[in-house]
């Protein structure tokens, strides 16, 4: 299964636009050894042509061009993109979806709340299903596992497993809904052929045994990144809420991500939805050379691999 990282960002990128803290004001600098980056979202493929991304975040125009396996095929319209994958409704994963609404058939797995939250409240989303063929909604079973097969009707060679996500809802559904049973999701996706897999979580508030496990049955895993530290916001005076409160674990720290995934043996580590304040975005920095110490890696925009 091959995997590219089309971004590695959490919401509003890196640099992020409105933002002057020291990250960013050194990548715009050049003073500061780091990378820019898009927002998160990956893409998958068995075969290397038909390819399969999680989330669709605002920058997809961007990370398409920048990556030639997804351009435009067929002798006038087309695309490699066979059915987008979505873990939840946040802004920075769905919003994408809009830059997609040319005519082309798009094929989306979601669970039916997603699904209800994108379309029933935002009448902006209408212009992805304008009429029948345009957009085929497909819900995700956060149980056994299950095909995944696009707009070409075809196997893809890969399988999806989805499970419930420990988070929280996004802000502009607050006050509009009261059940959160399944506001995000993970996935576990095989390829057929080789039997390897990987797992992608790119929000996530807590690590209890059960997802340990899920999470080390993988040979690869893309885990939410987004802070070095709980109080990591607060301490900047950017905001009042906590890592925690926001609905993100940090990676340090006695109770961090660093600490509770190092009992897994034998997974590839990469930290993905990394915010814009988070020092493990500087290359140089002492937050980096921890998280490369324990053998994890740190995601960037254009990153491939094979699972």
């Amino acid at each position: 299964m091959r995997v590219r990282v089309l971004g590695s960002g959490a919401g509003g990128g890196f640099p992020q636009w409105n933002c002057n803290c020291d990250n960013c004001r050194g990548v715009r600098s050049g003073t500061r050894r780091a990378k820019p980056r898009t927002q998160s979202s990956i893409a998958v493929s068995a075969d290397g042509v038909r390819w399969y991304p999680i989330n669709a975040s605002p920058d997809i125009r961007q990370q398409i061009e920048s990556f030639s396996a997804l351009h435009a095929t067929g002798s006038v319209r087309g695309t490699p993109i066979q059915a987008i994958l979505l873990t939840n409704a946040d802004i920075d994963h769905i919003t994408g979806l809009l830059s997609l609404r040319e005519f082309q058939p798009l094929c989306i797995y979601s669970t039916k709340q997603v699904m209800d939250w994108v379309l029933e409240p935002n009448a902006v989303f209408r212009a992805i299903r304008l009429f029948p063929s345009q957009c085929t909604w497909k819900t995700v079973i956060t149980s056994g596992r299950h095909e995944i097969i696009g707009v070409d009707g075809r196997d893809s060679g890969l399988r999806y497993e989805a499970f419930a996500v420990p988070s929280k809802p996004p802000a502009y559904l607050m006050d509009l809904v009261s059940d959160w049973s399944e506001e995000t999701i993970g996935y576990k996706i095989t390829d057929v052929t080789s039997g390897r897999s990987l797992a992608y979580v790119p929000g996530i508030k807590q690590i209890d045994p059960e997802m340990l496990a899920i999470l080390g049955g993988c040979n690869c895993l893309f885990f939410d990144g987004t802070f070095w530290s709980d109080d990591e916001l607060i301490k900047l005076g950017i905001a009042q809420k906590s890592a925690l409160a926001i609905g993100h674990i940090p990676i340090g720290g006695p109770d961090g991500s660093l600490r509770k995934l190092a009992t897994l043996r034998d997974v590839r580590k990469i930290y993905i939805h990394i915010n814009n304040t988070n020092p493990i975005l500087i290359e140089d920095s002492s937050e980096r050379q921890a998280v490369e110490d324990t053998g994890c890696e740190v995601a960037f925009d254009g990153m491939d691999l094979e699972v």
